[in-house]
């Protein structure tokens, strides 16, 4: 499968648009030092109250080699169920279908198909997944549950810093901002396999129900090059009553992931 299509379908994975303005995520004034305990309870103070979650974007990926856009829709049964449909100039070209257990997706250029778990689309993208990592991403939240972890803290550029206290191969790395304690940015690297993924949000929207990245950006490094994506949430509704149809074609021929 194009692995651009697979990148979007499963990383990122209207009546009445939310009244709210998107506000830069940029500090200027200096930050007083806090530890890791009470910048992790600030974080999570942060209310995200709703049951689904429909959101309409424009996603551009970039590498060494090409440039595409698309159109995203994305549908969030919270912590049971995402629905991902990659359009381009309104042709359904990919669809993924994700839950706490599985991973379904299908691609309509070679008209294949996967269905499977985490561990082995984790593995072909070279970074490990789960639902709530894949939920986490979408709705601009830490990837992680911090409060099962260590981590030191550090003010960089105005910015609180946590990094896993942990020692191995995988290192992470989460910023926050000072005035909201949102998610700045995170990182993860791998250190052995020289391959890296940052997650950024440089604007926010403060919505009633929850506050949410207004753009998404993702950076891949690995030794066969870097890549990035572009999302742009143009439009994001509540606890709409959704549906999340999602059938492969006939004839599409299933792949195995190894």
């Amino acid at each position: 499968m194009n692995k651009f299509l697979a990148l979007l379908v499963v990383v990122f994975m209207v009546s009445c648009k939310p009244k709210a303005i998107a506000t830069s995520t940029t500090v200027t004034e200096p930050v007083d030092y806090m530890k890791s305990a009470k910048i992790i309870d600030n974080h999570y103070s942060n209310k995200s109250d709703f049951s689904t979650l429909y959101i309409k974007a424009n996603a551009r990926f970039s590498d060494e080699k090409q440039s595409q856009n698309v159109t995203a829709e994305i549908r969030i049964k919270k912590d049971q169920q995402i629905l991902v449909s990659i359009r381009f100039i309104g042709i359904t070209m990919a669809k993924a279908s994700i839950t706490p257990t599985s991973v379904s997706y299908y691609e309509k250029i070679k008209g294949t198909y996967f269905e499977g778990d985490f561990s082995a689309l984790s593995q072909w993208l070279g970074t490990d997944l789960d639902y709530s990592k894949i939920q986490n991403m979408l709705v601009g939240e830490a990837l992680d549950d911090l409060n099962k972890g260590k981590y030191t803290e550090i003010l960089v550029d105005n910015l609180y810093r946590l990094d896993d206290a942990k020692s191995g191969n995988t290192q992470k790395s989460y910023y926050f901002n000072p005035n909201d304690f949102t998610v700045n940015k995170q990182e993860v690297a791998q250190t052995a396999e020289n391959r890296t993924i940052q997650i950024s949000y440089p604007e926010r929207v403060a919505y009633k129900e929850a506050n949410l990245p207004a753009s998404v950006e993702i950076k891949t490094t690995q030794p066969k090059g870097k890549s990035e994506i572009n999302l742009n949430y143009n439009s994001v509704s509540f606890n709409e009553e959704l549906s999340f149809p999602y059938s492969v074609p006939d004839g599409y021929k299933r792949i195995i992931i190894k």
